[in-house]
């Protein structure tokens, strides 16, 4: 199925990791212009961007005076992925979470995708139409014992933020979009060291699907949902892709 997004210029952030870099090749094999968005993997976002003839921008998505040149950067944008975000690899309870790492998780994941929203909005508004899809996480739908901050940065994404967002933006551009993808555990740099053979069957044990999601199946949901020829009736929505999950093992 053509897509129509042959030439379409479109940012992914976090395009050094595991899905944000799966993304950026989907984009590019539909003949996308894409600008591959990174914050320290210079070396890993620089050799992707020459393999797809896009194009390696760095940013601290934090800062606010960052985000707006990134966008601008291939000077139209077709589409916007606003996928950077980093999750804590130790396991915390809530009782002993520290407020300096609370505040770390929601600004690298929830602040970072609001300001990479906003500015990318705000191009909307000019250009008259795009699509934004910004990456959740099924621990944003489920919890995450553990990890209550992530879980709540990606549970705000996928609510307050995208229902609000999906309002607002067509006030502006009409045939704009907005979107979210919530994957579960899938293959990636991130999770890899993790997902040994007990601790697969124990999160897929809730999934019809029994398996872990590897990126390029997130990546075709995100390429999908950007595309406004087939999906440009869909907007406010959460695609989840975790085969199928429908909770988690509390014990």
């Amino acid at each position: 199925m053509d897509l129509g997004l042959d030439g379409a210029g479109v940012l992914v952030t976090g395009a050094s990791g595991g899905i944000g870099s799966a993304t950026a090749r989907a984009f590019a094999a539909e003949g996308a212009r894409v600008a591959v968005h990174y914050h320290a993997r210079r070396d890993e976002a620089e050799a992707l961007a020459a393999a797809l003839g896009g194009v390696a921008l760095q940013a601290d998505l934090r800062d606010v005076s960052a985000v707006p040149a990134a966008v601008a950067a291939l000077g139209r944008l077709d589409a916007c992925v606003a996928n950077a975000g980093v999750w804590p690899r130790e396991e915390t309870p809530v009782a002993e979470l520290a407020l300096e790492r609370w505040r770390a998780t929601v600004d690298a994941n929830l602040t970072a995708t609001f300001l990479t929203a906003r500015a990318y909005l705000r191009h909307v508004a000019a250009a008259g139409g795009g699509s934004l899809v910004m990456v959740g996480s099924t621990a944003g739908v489920f919890g995450e014992a553990g990890h209550a901050d992530y879980a709540a940065a990606k549970g705000a994404i996928a609510t307050g933020l995208l229902r609000s967002l999906k309002n607002e933006v067509v006030r502006s551009a009409p045939p704009a979009r907005v979107n979210v993808v919530a994957p579960g555990w899938t293959v990636s740099p991130m999770t890899a060291r993790d997902l040994d053979e007990d601790t697969v069957a124990r999160v897929t044990a809730t999934m019809p699907l029994r398996k872990v999601a590897t990126a390029d199946d997130v990546a075709r949901a995100i390429v999908w949902l950007s595309s406004s020829l087939a999906a440009g009736h869909v907007t406010g929505e959460v695609v989840t892709v975790a085969g199928g999950m429908e909770g988690r093992l509390l014990w």
